[in-house]
């Protein structure tokens, strides 16, 4: 069987459903640190020409804290989000059906981060039908106080994976050989440069899939970006 595991990010790039579509059971980490300035809570989208950045604020609290114990703060505007995103993509081919989409997941009445973001990763899914269960790490029964490399060898224990499929940017992070010793295969999903029409602009990649919803529908998603990666 084959795994992944990714903590949860808000409206991540066409490579994370990539990964996602490409494997039989996906795990999305709740009890791992919270990150700053990376991807959890925020995002790129296209204003006039440019990449924008996008934000889900967030409560002050501990920078010790794993994802599941944060929470969005209560100045949160989905309506501001919203009308930001609506703008952006008003003329958009994709416009209506994508927004209704967009729109389930912004106004989802829940504070809690890892839950307001699991919630969106399966949304997007549905939307783009990736069948691929998932589960939430915390759940499966493995010794969670382990770290790194060893925690994703548990899980994949656990679950009875005999492979592994990790996003590019973990290559520097992971031995193959410690996943051989356990008879996992470990591959690593590289999204392929490719390119769609945005507006009548210089195309600017690895925005949001909020980007790829507004100017692609959810068949030429499913059945040809998805698919659009090479695993090494």
């Amino acid at each position: 069987m084959k795994t992944a595991i990714m903590q949860p990010y808000f409206f991540p790039y066409i490579g994370y459903f990539q990964l996602i579509n490409s494997v039989d059971l996906f795990i999305t980490y709740d009890n791992i640190k919270y990150t700053k300035k990376g991807w959890i809570n925020r995002n790129r989208i296209l204003e006039n020409g440019k990449a924008k950045i996008i934000s889900l604020p967030l409560k002050n609290a501990s920078d010790f804290l794993d994802i599941r114990e944060r929470e969005i703060s209560e100045n949160f505007s989905s309506q501001k989000l919203l009308n930001t995103i609506y703008s952006s993509y008003r003329k958009a081919p994709q416009l209506d059906i994508a927004f209704e989409q967009i729109e389930k997941i912004i106004r989802y009445d829940e504070k809690n981060l890892f839950k307001f973001l699991h919630h969106s990763i399966s949304v997007v899914c549905n939307y783009l039908k990736i069948k691929t269960p998932i589960k939430i790490s915390s759940e499966i029964k493995i010794n969670h106080e382990l770290k790194g490399s060893e925690k994703v060898l548990a899980l994949c224990r656990a679950v009875e994976a005999d492979s592994y499929i990790n996003a590019i940017g973990g290559v520097e992070l992971y031995s193959k050989l410690d996943f051989i010793n356990q008879n996992i295969d470990l591959k690593f999903i590289k999204p392929n440069l490719f390119a769609y029409q945005q507006y009548r602009n210089d195309f600017i990649p690895w925005l949001s899939i909020i980007d790829v919803m507004m100017f692609n529908s959810a068949e030429t998603i499913n059945k040809t970006l998805l698919n659009n990666f090479k695993l090494i």
